[in-house]
């Protein structure tokens, strides 16, 4: 497993996603849809591998490498993970204390990810539908990547 603690670069939590693959394999790979792939592009851009998690509706706290099989879950739903399981595991990784956290995702993992990180920077946050939030993600990933900026500080 990955190990996502003791660094200097933040922390970005991406969602899961709908679309997947039909056999088990790597978080990193299983999620296929556009959504989550912007979602990874854009943390990619803010930050090492090694400090990316899926934030699962089912599992929680996925590193990239941790293999699992597919599964049909949304946050919110009966089964989901909830805000005190999702705090209790970010403890058990010793992920509580992060200084820097970025969230990329919808109102809903978004919010769950905030009860555990509530100052953590949100870019997404009141950016309206799909196709906006895609743009802004796209954003990310292309200035992050040519510039080496960083959007921790700017992006709450």
């Amino acid at each position: 497993m990955t190990d996502v603690r003791d660094s200097l670069q933040p922390l970005v939590i991406v969602p899961c996603g709908g679309r997947k693959l039909t056999v088990p394999a790597p978080a990193g790979q299983l999620y296929t849809g556009s959504y989550h792939r912007a979602c990874r592009r854009a943390a990619a851009g803010l930050t090492g591998p090694g400090r990316i998690l899926i934030l699962s509706a089912l599992h929680g706290l996925l590193p990239l490498d941790r293999v699992i099989g597919p599964y049909e879950l949304r946050m919110g739903q009966p089964g989901s993970i909830t805000p005190v399981e999702l705090r209790r595991q970010a403890e058990q990784l010793h992920l509580v204390d992060e200084p820097q956290v970025i969230i990329l995702g919808g109102r809903a993992y978004s919010a769950a990810a905030l009860t555990v990180w509530p100052a953590a920077a949100t870019p997404l946050a009141g950016a309206g539908g799909l196709g906006y939030q895609l743009a802004l993600l796209a954003g990310i990933a292309q200035s992050s990547a040519s510039a080496g900026v960083s959007y921790v500080g700017v992006c709450r």
